[in-house]
């Protein structure tokens, strides 16, 4: 099988009463193995039925990340269809365009957060990150689905974090923060993940000596409680079973709860997809078991990345602030 690097693509919408956007993670034509965790109290999802092990299909063609809440899924009709014209999919006839793609994809709730409640992503939207795909190292912060995320009150966003271990499997998360909880310590003013954080991670600020001060502007920064949900990625060249692929999904909601406070609450629908590109050997029971404790950090690491790489955002509907801004005073 031809190697495919995982690309990620994103389109946003801002203004004109729009806060919002999409993210396409394309492992490639061939697809990749998938599972999936779903554990908030709110989710909003499709085809995640598809990733059970005892189902037909044990690929898929791509997975979009959405704002927009449920309306958002539409998205992933963009990608679908657009996969399908070029052949890529599920062979269900015998021409080359007889394909069903399968697009597994979860939303976030941004609505309204530009102002304008009807500014969703579609499947025009959906076509238009498809179409950005690039490899290489995901753009981070206001970009995609974390457009419009917020996170504890303040301004959240897309985060990604890599591991690569030493018998040269890799793993990379990639987060879509839009949390109820907060990823900022109230008592102390840092990031939950700060001490998770590595040498190819952005440098958080540096805090003040008087926290007080920077607890009264974290509190008056923080605006009002709305609906929530993180979702995210995490993928491995390694191969692994469908059922592997859905507990490296499980694992990724442990590295979130290092970095959020508190999580999996009813007006969250935290879903992680777990892929596997299959391009290196599959693993013993030791090697997965490096693999399922990389993917953890590497969703710690991916959710401190997306509260630092995001940046101020004033729509119509208000001003959302971002970490830095709070701590610089």
């Amino acid at each position: 099988m031809a190697s495919h690097p995982v690309r990620v693509g994103h389109a946003r919408r801002i203004g004109d009463g729009a806060l919002t956007g999409t993210t396409v993670v394309l492992p490639g034509p061939d697809g990749a193995v998938a599972g999936v965790d779903v554990r908030g109290g709110g989710p909003g999802t499709r085809e995640t039925d598809a990733l059970d092990p005892r189902t037909l299909v044990d690929r898929v063609h791509a997975v979009v990340l959405s704002g927009g809440s449920a309306y958002g899924l539409a998205a992933a009709t963009g990608v679908m269809d657009a996969l399908g014209d070029d052949g890529v999919g599920f062979r269900v006839g015998a021409r080359a365009t007889e394909v069903v793609p399968i697009v597994p994809a979860a939303v976030v709730f941004d609505l309204g957060r530009g102002g304008d409640f009807r500014a969703r992503p579609d499947a025009a939207l959906g076509a238009a990150a498809l179409a950005a795909a690039v490899e290489g190292p995901s753009a981070q912060g206001v970009v995609g689905a974390g457009t419009g995320a917020l996170v504890g009150g303040l301004k959240g966003g897309v985060g990604t974090a890599s591991v690569t271990l030493d018998g040269g499997d890799s793993v990379t998360a990639l987060c879509v923060v839009n949390a109820a909880g907060s990823a900022v310590d109230p008592q102390t003013g840092e990031l939950w993940s700060a001490r998770h954080l590595t040498a190819d991670d952005a440098v958080p600020p540096e805090l003040p000596a008087d926290r007080g001060p920077l607890r009264d502007r974290l509190a008056a920064a923080t605006a009002p409680p709305t609906l929530n949900t993180t979702i995210g990625v995490i993928w491995t060249d390694a191969t692994l079973t469908v059922a592997q692929c859905s507990k490296l999904a499980a694992v990724a909601h442990d590295g979130l709860a290092r970095a959020i406070r508190p999580v999996h609450g009813m007006t969250d629908g935290d879903t992680f997809f777990g892929l596997a590109t299959t391009e290196r050997p599959a693993p013993d029971l030791a090697g997965l078991q490096a693999v399922l404790t990389a993917g953890a950090d590497a969703v710690t690491r991916a959710v401190g990345n997306a509260v630092l790489a995001a940046e101020t955002v004033t729509t119509d509907a208000g001003t959302y602030r971002c970490y830095r801004d709070v701590v610089a005073g």
